[in-house]
């Protein structure tokens, strides 16, 4: 079992070390540096596709015009 290199040293063959011993933390950093990068990417091809934005979710009530309705009954 060979040590592993050091990273600041030579960067590119620490990723090929770290690709084949530690896959799978390998590719959460990938995978992991890759979102805020395509952040500005992914919403113009979204939209070149016809996927489009919901409407937003209202946060109060529409409180009707006029006048309320009298309640009568069951005494409240």
């Amino acid at each position: 079992m060979s040590a592993a290199p050091v990273f600041w040293s030579t960067p590119l063959r620490y990723c090929r070390w770290a690709a084949r011993e530690r896959p799978a933390l390998f590719w959460s950093v990938i995978v992991g540096a890759a979102g805020p990068a395509l952040m500005p990417i992914v919403p113009p091809i979204r939209h070149y596709f016809g996927d489009v934005d919901p409407a937003p979710i209202p946060v109060t009530y529409p409180v009707p015009n006029g006048p309320r309705k009298q309640l009568s009954g069951y005494d409240d």
